[in-house]
């Protein structure tokens, strides 16, 4: 699948390319950065014993990933 994605890109305008990679690349680095907030929290909820802020932190995260 990737590579079909990348054989595609090589027939699109050289600029476009690049900001349509530049976009996925920075996509991609929000939401590692967002899931690593959300787990880190996670922790912190599992550490107090809050069951309440873990269960909705959970499904929080699985929509980021």
């Amino acid at each position: 699948m990737e590579n079909n994605v990348l054989n595609g890109m090589e027939r699109i305008d050289p600029n476009l390319r690049d900001e349509m990679l530049a976009e996925l690349f920075l996509d991609e680095m929000m939401n590692d950065f967002k899931r690593s907030k959300i787990l880190e929290e996670i922790d912190h909820s599992l550490k107090n014993k809050d069951k309440e802020a873990f269960l909705h932190l959970t499904e929080k995260l699985k929509s980021v990933s």
